[in-house]
């Protein structure tokens, strides 16, 4: 069913939560797994206003070097040979990279964070995950990091950590 499975991230717990999803359905479907992180241009802020901000030498370079190292710790040894791991680090506005990336690359699904922020947090910052939902070319897997839910059953006193999946959005006309 799944064969390319899109791993946006920005390291946060979220995120986080997304990969360990993206690892089970990556397993479970014999998938092999991507990790995006997309930076915000340091410049694209700065040249909407009406300030003149000089560009840094090799500041793209290295918030893309920093990215990848920081990517590759995500990956275990696992990853890399089960599970064919590939690292992407790329500038630009986040929610529209990462839909062009899943369209240029035949992604199947995209599993990936949420912070949940809802009313004016929601309002003033936006939502990634939302824009990347309604526009994706390929269903999508949100996952909110959320402390853990511990329910108990009558045979026995084990907790179970509960993950919430927000939404899984599939567009029945549009072809991954």
């Amino acid at each position: 069913m799944f064969t390319r499975i899109l791993v946006p991230t920005d390291f946060s717990p979220p995120s986080n939560a997304a990969l360990d999803y993206a690892r089970a359905v990556a397993t479970r479907f014999g998938a092999s797994l991507h990790l995006l992180y997309v930076a915000d241009d340091p410049y694209r802020a700065a040249l909407a206003a009406e300030v003149y901000v000089p560009e840094v030498e090799g500041l793209r370079d290295e918030i893309i070097a920093s990215a990848v190292s920081r990517l590759k710790e995500q990956l275990t040894v696992a990853d890399a040979t089960a599970l064919h791991a590939t690292t992407a680090a790329i500038i630009g506005t986040p929610a529209w990279t990462i839909v062009d990336y899943a369209g240029a690359n035949d992604i199947d699904l995209i599993v990936m964070g949420t912070h949940g922020r809802g009313g004016m947090a929601h309002l003033l910052v936006g939502s990634v995950a939302e824009r990347v939902l309604r526009t994706a070319p390929c269903p999508v897997l949100t996952v909110r990091h959320a402390p853990a839910v511990a329910t108990t059953t009558a045979h026995a006193d084990a907790a179970v950590a509960v993950p919430p999946v927000l939404a899984v959005s599939s567009t029945a006309d549009r072809e991954c």
